[in-house]
């Protein structure tokens, strides 16, 4: 068995913790790459893993793209990442939250847990009974806080905007047809963006009845999950989850763009390349969907209310034209330019 230090996504990671609670059911792993900046921040993802190595591994990517997000977001914060690994039935019990307060309480502050895919803003209330490293917790009006999924949906949105005046010279998304792989919190929100500034929709989803009744909302089309990638279209959009971009993917492609909301979106490092060397304008996930980590973050450090948080999403489209110029500017893929950026920031150049 393969050691974590040998793990290809081990990246001189500051923690790697593995947490075990039977009696609550609880198997948990809490990755913390630097807290250079601050205390490492990222949500904690509840999932079904057919092997738990994979769990590892995806604590390990998630919590390095937190650090880079975070960075680029120019939020005092680390990065980092829970995942509680769920049953084959996604069992999550009172017990279970609860055991992963205290797990996330005795890392001291290191790790401030967050809403991630497979969980709610409720379960968050219920690990705050726990620790107080939490943040997305309920908020009253106009501060900032609460579920970041609106706010990565805005940010997304703005940074498909920009990457649309980019590679298309249009200055909305009015006849523009985006194709979008997943349609939960932030690929419906984006949806309903896009549909309101005049977007044309094709709509995936692995529960394909979430992706047909938006699309009957929104006056879209929908595909099958398994063909969305390969739809001819003026934006590709993928709103689900990671690993989605790799040499058979990439080749099928079918589109000038490649503009998304999901964590992770390259399989290996060598698929930025890839995209690059298609002439694919390609925007760094991790600097597009930070609107949802400036919330929560901004609600954990207390720093500012809801105008401040849309303030700083406004600037994610700038952090988009930095990184396309060095690309430009380079020739390097704006995969590596978002990293090298990001590597500065964090003191590892």
């Amino acid at each position: 068995m393969t050691s974590p230090w040998e793990y290809s996504d081990f990246d001189d990671h500051e923690g790697l913790h593995l947490f075990r609670d039977p009696a609550a059911g609880l198997t948990a792993v809490v990755a913390i790459h630097s807290t250079a900046l601050g205390p490492a921040a990222g949500g904690v993802r509840f999932w079904h893993y057919a092997d738990r190595v994979d769990a590892i591994t995806d604590a390990l990517r998630l919590s390095r793209g937190m650090s880079f997000k975070n960075a680029m977001a120019g939020l005092p914060m680390g990065g980092g990442k829970g995942v509680i690994l769920a049953d084959a039935v996604r069992r999550k019990t009172p017990e279970l939250l609860a055991a992963f307060g205290r797990a996330v309480d005795s890392l001291g502050g290191r790790y401030v847990t967050a809403e991630d895919v497979g969980m709610s803003v409720e379960d968050l209330v219920a690990i705050a009974r726990e620790t107080k490293y939490v943040s997305g917790l309920p908020v009253g009006e106009g501060r900032a806080g609460g579920d970041p999924g609106p706010y990565t949906a805005k940010g997304v949105f703005l940074g498909v905007r920009a990457a649309i005046r980019r590679a298309l010279g249009k200055e909305s998304a009015a006849g523009v047809h985006v194709a979008i792989q997943g349609v939960g919190s932030v690929g419906g929100g984006l949806a309903r963006l896009l549909a309101a500034d005049g977007a044309k929709l094709t709509l995936a989803d692995m529960d394909r009845g979430r992706a047909e009744r938006l699309a009957a909302e929104l006056g879209a089309q929908t595909v099958a999950a398994s063909e969305i990638l390969g739809v001819e279209a003026d934006v590709v959009s993928p709103c689900a989850l990671g690993a989605i971009l790799d040499a058979q993917s990439i080749a099928a492609l079918k589109t000038p763009v490649v503009a998304g909301g999901a964590n992770n979106q390259l399989a290996t490092l060598a698929d930025g390349d890839r995209l690059h060397a298609r002439g694919i304008l390609y925007a760094p996930d991790y600097v597009i969907n930070a609107g949802g980590i400036i919330n929560v973050g901004l609600e954990y450090l207390g720093q500012g209310d809801r105008a401040e948080v849309e303030a700083r999403i406004a600037h994610i489209p700038a952090r988009l034209e930095q990184v396309w110029d060095e690309s430009v500017a380079t020739g390097d893929p704006a995969a590596t330019v978002a990293d090298r950026i990001a590597m500065r920031l964090i003191g590892r150049a």
